[in-house]
């Protein structure tokens, strides 16, 4: 069993989408640490090695379920959880316990939403119903949104966390709505 070996659970494929798991969850590591660049160079890896994993299962015919699923909890990791906890880190860091809390709630929202709409396109996979475009927004966007937000609250364009919160809510309903997003 080779690293081109399609049955191999740890071909090349699967070992770019585990190191797209590996680099959310160190990114998660400096997150809390109060480490965002780090962690914001290590999200761009994730998103880099998701775009690779792609492209070798599909040039060297690795695809498999166990890749698709596989690629889903690193999307789940490096696009839903550790985007939300950047910006939740971010944005409370000076709070109080009650904002932190409400502030709390909206990210775990966030964070089921991301979750639901991974589930749901992968059940849309497996019945064969995946079009050429996106129903919903698909996570890697909604992480670069948060990251937007990221952006906007650093450096001072919007400096209400409630506001980012509410900006939060929004594109976590848009994760599961009937937004049309074209395939790239």
């Amino acid at each position: 069993m080779g690293l081109f070996d399609k049955n191999n659970r740890f071909n090349i494929a699967n070992l770019i989408t585990f190191g797209n798991i590996a680099a959310g969850l160190i990114a998660i590591h400096f997150i809390v640490h109060g480490d965002y660049f780090t962690a914001i160079i290590l999200a761009w890896i994730a998103g880099a090695l998701d775009i690779a994993d792609g492209k070798v299962a599909r040039k060297y015919n690795l695809s498999t379920e166990f890749g698709i699923q596989v690629d889903s909890y690193a999307d789940f990791i490096s696009f839903v959880v550790m985007p939300s906890f950047l910006l939740y880190y971010a944005i409370t860091e000076q709070s109080s316990g009650l904002e932190q809390l409400i502030l709390g709630l909206v990210f775990i929202f966030y964070i089921i939403s991301g979750l639901r709409r991974l589930i749901e396109f992968n059940i849309e996979v497996e019945v064969g119903e995946a079009a050429k475009y996106f129903v919903g927004v698909p996570t890697p966007l909604g992480a670069i949104l948060l990251w937007v937000l990221y952006l906007l609250y650093a450096y001072g364009l919007i400096g209400n966390s409630y506001v980012i919160g509410a900006l939060a809510l929004v594109i976590a309903w848009s994760l599961n709505s009937k937004l049309k997003i074209k395939h790239p």
